[in-house]
């Protein structure tokens, strides 16, 4: 309305300047047409403010349909862990041939130098945390760096306290505390449990599931093995699965097996050579979104 006013305030203006100037003044006739024509100019614009503003409530509809056809595609899994540890699909038709990787002891010293170049490579991972990592404010904001790259953050309990060896009171306080934290650093609780040491605790599984969180072991990893802290053996051991110098001299590797790694120096500098390894091997790398949680 606002602009309605100021063009037809225009015409007018013009008009009464032509008077005081001495300028021959129309015949009525004329006045009447550019009365009616200034008219047809203003309903003009409001017709396509009218049309512009549809257009823009269209658009936003169709943007909402958008964001919500998305939504409900990320909300729905496409795969679930087994009691074996590793990931299968949930429908038939969802690709199969995907693993997940999973880097423990973050952010010790090398995490935020593994999600570089996870980032670059366009891998998925969970970073499972400590929380006596996470006690200056430049270890918050390198976790807070690591989330924002859009990484899973996980749960490895406050102290890396083996639970086994605690009673109850002490490991809800290693997994509930950090999860508070972990939350407090990144606006999100998280979604991923893993006990130090894999040692699991029937107290703790309970409070795990209780807190909407999925419990995860591994399938294999090699890096915290004294033969495979070299970067070169650590590759090999890892694109095939196979660690014949600590009694595995079999694969490993399978469709959905979930790879453990720590934040280590040697498994940092080999990281892009595993991943790429992998990838020759025709594996793709799974999303920890699109694994089933608890309900």
């Amino acid at each position: 309305m606002k602009k309605l006013k100021v063009l037809l305030f225009i015409p007018l203006f013009f008009a009464l300047a032509a008077c005081n100037s001495g300028v021959q003044e129309q015949p009525a006739d004329e006045e009447k047409t550019t009365d009616r024509n200034g008219m047809e100019e203003s309903e003009n614009v409001l017709d396509v403010e009218e049309s512009a503003d549809m257009k823009s409530e269209d658009e936003q509809t169709k943007t909402k349909e958008i964001e919500a056809e998305v939504n409900q595609t990320v909300s729905e899994p496409l795969y679930e862990l087994t009691d074996s540890w590793s990931i299968v699909p949930i429908k038939e038709e969802t690709d199969e041939n995907v693993i997940l990787l999973t880097i423990d002891d973050a952010p010790e010293h090398y995490s935020l130098e593994m999600a570089n170049t996870l980032k670059e490579l366009d891998v998925p991972a969970i970073f499972f945390v400590n929380g006596h990592f996470l006690e200056s404010g430049a270890k918050k904001e390198e976790l807070k760096q690591i989330h924002e790259m859009g990484f899973e953050i996980g749960n490895h309990t406050y102290n890396h306290q083996r639970l086994t060896e605690v009673d109850e009171a002490t490991q809800k306080e290693e997994i509930l505390s950090l999860s508070n934290l972990i939350e407090e650093i990144t606006g999100e609780k998280p979604e991923f449990f893993r006990a130090p040491n894999g040692a699991n605790t029937e107290y703790a599984t309970a409070l795990v599931e209780e807190e909407g969180m999925l419990l995860m072991n591994w399938t294999y990893g090699y890096d915290y093995f004294e033969p495979y802290m070299d970067t070169e053996k650590l590759k090999t051991a890892m694109i095939t699965g196979e660690g014949p110098e600590v009694d595995v001299p079999y694969s490993l590797l399978k469709p959905g097996a979930i790879l453990l790694m720590h934040d280590r120096q040697w498994t940092a500098e080999a990281l892009a050579d595993i991943v790429n390894g992998l990838r020759e091997k025709g594996y793709e790398f799974a999303d920890p979104e699109a694994i089933k949680l608890p309900e």
